[in-house]
């Protein structure tokens, strides 16, 4: 039934594939055969290091033949189960779950298909539980592609879709200290301080749009794809503050941030926050299966003890996603991943800066864990960016395709470049990545001042 020569892989995709993200006449996917650990080969036994965990998910690395195992066990006692019936599975994942938020305080779990659901269920009970109709959210974030989660997404993938969105979005501004809008004549800003701007900038348009409206923040924790921007000291905990003064729902957004990537379960523990409503799924399953999450505090769950909880899917808690749930969170603390993430933290942060130091048109690096970035400048005075705003150049194009070419898989994004690798990645490999990386950066330095 599955039998195909490799060579007919990529011509019947393109006959018959419709791609997302991108424009149809423009395609060039990688046809990929098969991957392990933080490695994958396409169909012509070319090698590439994944430093981007396929989609910013495959957190355990590629592979693992204990979620393997899991799931096929799962498939052949039980592969599928109504959203209203519950099973082994679903119990042991709410439970596994729970047991790893912030303080153990989001008991109740509503297991989704994705992140962007994910999003759009957090959305819907805050909603409900609070009466109020508003979400605030940031401009560089992204939330998913669905009609709410795009709503509340703040970059112009937003834009593309718009008016036909979900209405009660209102964005405000990051914390993004290289190019604060409000401290360009003071960079060098006390970092409390510089939270304390951003956090009164949230409550000064809270006040704007009337407190009695707003039911949720919804933040990235750690703003992903938009440029790895790690929030200061102070910044988490003044919005946490804000939204406990008036009644407003905090909802971390975690689906690129949680399950080990920053050197954390989730990202918001740097700064011991516990969020009303944590979002996740990618790392949830490393990818072996779509599985998304919404882990709430009870009394929001209370909530909806008598009202109806109007929203749900066919394959809402899946068994055989959710073996791979659990197989996975117990891959991640058998194999203590999450604090191997948080020591390789240092040592991608002293490689990223070797790079800066190298480099004349690294603007500036980033990173928390294996959560890093690498921002490309034309003028490192001017901090002009390798690339205008939501745009392209040759440059950018050469780099990716440089680093393709030398077995290096990374996401660019405009005028960044995200390092984030599997978990288990060594620092030998790292090291393989980086020097690709050194290379193909100067390609970028000679449009650099």
């Amino acid at each position: 039934m599955f039998d195909l020569p490799e060579e007919e892989i990529l011509p019947l995709s393109r006959e018959h594939i419709f791609w997302t993200w991108s424009a149809q006449a423009k395609v060039n996917p990688i046809p990929i055969k098969s991957a392990k650990g933080v490695y994958f080969w396409d169909v012509e036994g070319r090698k590439y290091l994944d430093f981007n965990s396929m989609t910013m998910c495959v957190n355990i690395g590629h592979g693992n033949e204990r979620v393997i195992k899991a799931m096929q066990d799962q498939a052949a006692e039980l592969p599928y189960a109504a959203p209203g019936m519950t099973t082994k599975v679903r119990a042991l994942a709410g439970r596994a779950v729970a047991g790893i938020t912030p303080k153990g305080a989001l008991t109740k779990v509503l297991f989704t298909l994705g992140g962007a659901d994910a999003n759009e269920n957090a959305i819907k009970l805050a909603r409900g539980y609070t009466k109020r109709h508003k979400i605030l959210a940031r401009y560089r974030s992204y939330h998913g592609a669905t009609a709410g989660a795009m709503a509340a997404t703040g970059d112009p993938r937003r834009v593309a879709w718009e008016p036909n969105l979900m209405t009660g979005v209102v964005h405000f501004l990051d914390p993004y200290r290289y190019r604060s809008t409000f401290h360009r004549t003071t960079p060098d800003i006390p970092e409390e301080e510089f939270a304390r701007d951003y956090v009164d900038h949230l409550e000064e348009i809270i006040q704007y749009e009337g407190p009695e409206s707003i039911a949720a923040v919804l933040m990235e924790s750690v703003t992903g794809t938009n440029g790895i921007i790690i929030p200061p000291q102070g910044y988490l905990q003044g919005v946490r503050a804000v939204c406990d003064k008036h009644g407003i729902l905090m909802i971390a957004d975690e689906v690129m941030s949680g399950f080990g990537r920053t050197g954390k379960w989730f990202a918001v523990e740097h700064w011991d926050v516990v969020p009303d409503l944590i979002t996740m799924a990618k790392g949830l399953t490393s990818a072996y299966a779509p599985l998304g999450a919404v882990a709430m505090k009870p009394q929001i769950a209370a909530a909806f003890d008598e009202q109806v909880f109007e929203s749900g899917l066919t394959y809402t808690s899946h068994p055989v996603s959710l073996a791979a749930a659990v197989a996975n969170i117990h891959v991640l603390q058998q194999d203590r991943l999450v604090e191997h993430a948080a020591g390789m933290g240092s040592v991608l942060r002293r490689m990223l800066t070797d790079l800066g130091e190298a480099h004349p048109s690294v603007g500036e690096v980033r990173n928390i864990g294996l959560f890093g970035v690498i921002e490309l400048v034309k003028d490192r005075k001017t901090k002009e960016p390798m690339v205008p705003w939501n745009g392209s150049s040759p440059e950018m194009t050469a780099l990716r395709k440089f680093c393709l070419d030398h077995g290096l898989f990374l996401y660019t994004h405009w005028h960044t470049i995200l390092i984030i690798p599997p978990l288990i990645i060594t620092e030998e490999q790292l090291k393989e990545g980086m020097d690709v990386l050194d290379k193909a950066l100067e390609i970028t330095d000679q449009a650099s001042q």
